[in-house]
């Protein structure tokens, strides 16, 4: 696998009832430190699940990073030592990201 040949440890995550909304892969590595990745197809082909779009924002609140990959490749494989880039995988058909705010109340609540 790409990443195990760059010695970092990789983790797949199975979305189910109790990891609904999780990244596809946790990933640590002993010199960089922990990473979420979410594996998406390229060129647009892709959601996020209405659990991704509640998470995330929260996620983000605690500086929990998520990084969006689209490829095996060197060029994505550069993101992950940028700043999360979740965001700029978000579609405008979805509406604004979700006011964190209220996202806090609803988990609160539930």
């Amino acid at each position: 696998m790409f990443l195990t040949a760059r010695q970092w440890m990789v983790e797949k995550t199975h979305g189910n009832l109790y990891q609904q909304g999780f990244p596809d892969l946790y990933i640590a590595h002993r010199k960089y430190g922990e990473r979420w990745i979410d594996v998406k197809q390229p060129g647009g082909k892709y959601t996020f699940t209405n659990a991704q779009k509640q998470k995330w924002p929260v996620w983000e609140s605690y500086r929990i990073g998520i990084w969006i990959l689209t490829a095996a490749t060197q060029e994505e494989y550069d993101n992950l030592f940028q700043p999360p880039n979740w965001r700029a995988y978000w579609k405008k058909k979805w509406g604004e990201i979700p006011d964190i705010d209220s996202l806090l109340d609803q988990v609160e609540e539930s």
